[in-house]
């Protein structure tokens, strides 16, 4: 009887740990899945398998009359890591549809949690635009060191922050009035401004707000492309106001001292 019972929760409890590990190596392309939303479907797929694991292993047992051979129920986990069930319909009609319901609700929950991780960064870097091009190049550096210069990986995030940089800098161009051979010349230097010709003052403004709406969306691709890496616990940047000190305005200073 104990061997029966040791056998059960021998069962359930390795059958909860493989499917924890199974569960991360199926998302590591997609994201964390035990996010903020994520984690109650996540828990529920890794103790539904661990259930069904220890069930196949009971019937097992109830065969076979071995209580080591509740162990055999461990290759129910081993699902998780080699299935690719398709995303659920809203109302399943069919057993594969309902096993592929909790899958398409957890990945939503991921995507949900993907999309509140880069809107937090979003939003703190394009209060300016300077801090959009900052952000970029803070971020690049953090994860730098985990991707070579020739990693595939790193040439999507390499083409974001130098298409970022060169448009903020073609805004700070047209804010600061430069001259209109100094701006052709840096509007050539790159391939989404380089067939841009001459433009009257009005039509400079509204181009600078379309590259920095360009930049922004750029960098939410970029912040969405480094959490699918699996870079999620990178600090939001501008992390502290002193960052861009010298953009802050300091309070003036009445004849009394009084501010």
């Amino acid at each position: 009887m104990l061997s029966w019972v040791g056998g059960v929760v021998g069962t359930f409890a390795l059958s909860l740990l493989l499917a924890y590990w199974f569960l991360r190596l199926r998302c590591r392309k997609i994201g964390p899945p035990f996010g903020p939303k994520a984690r109650v479907w996540a828990v529920a797929i890794m103790v539904g398998t661990a259930v069904v694991s220890t069930g196949v292993g009971l019937l097992i047992v109830a065969a076979s009359r071995d209580a080591h051979d509740a162990f055999a129920g461990l290759v129910v986990p081993f699902g998780l890591g080699l299935s690719r069930l398709p995303p659920g319909d809203l109302v399943p009609r069919t057993l594969g549809a309902r096993l592929a319901l909790p899958f398409s609700r957890l990945y939503d929950r991921m995507g949900d949690d993907m999309r509140a991780w880069c809107d937090i960064r979003l939003a703190a870097a394009c209060v300016q635009a300077q801090y959009t091009a900052d952000a970029a190049r803070y971020y690049l550096q953090q994860v730098g060191g985990s991707l070579p210069l020739d990693s595939p990986a790193r040439r999507p995030l390499q083409t974001w922050h130098d298409s970022i940089q060169h448009k903020i800098t073609i805004c700070r161009l047209i804010n600061l009035d430069t001259t209109p051979a100094r701006l052709q010349d840096a509007m050539a230097r790159h391939e989404s401004t380089r067939d841009i010709g001459p433009c009257t003052p009005d039509e400079l403004a509204v181009l600078a707000e379309r590259l920095r709406s360009d930049a922004e969306n750029e960098l939410s691709l970029f912040l969405a492309y480094l959490y699918r890496l699996g870079h999620h616990k990178l600090l939001i940047y501008p992390f502290r106001p002193a960052v861009h000190r010298g953009q802050v305005r300091r309070p003036e200073t009445t004849a009394g001292g009084n501010t």
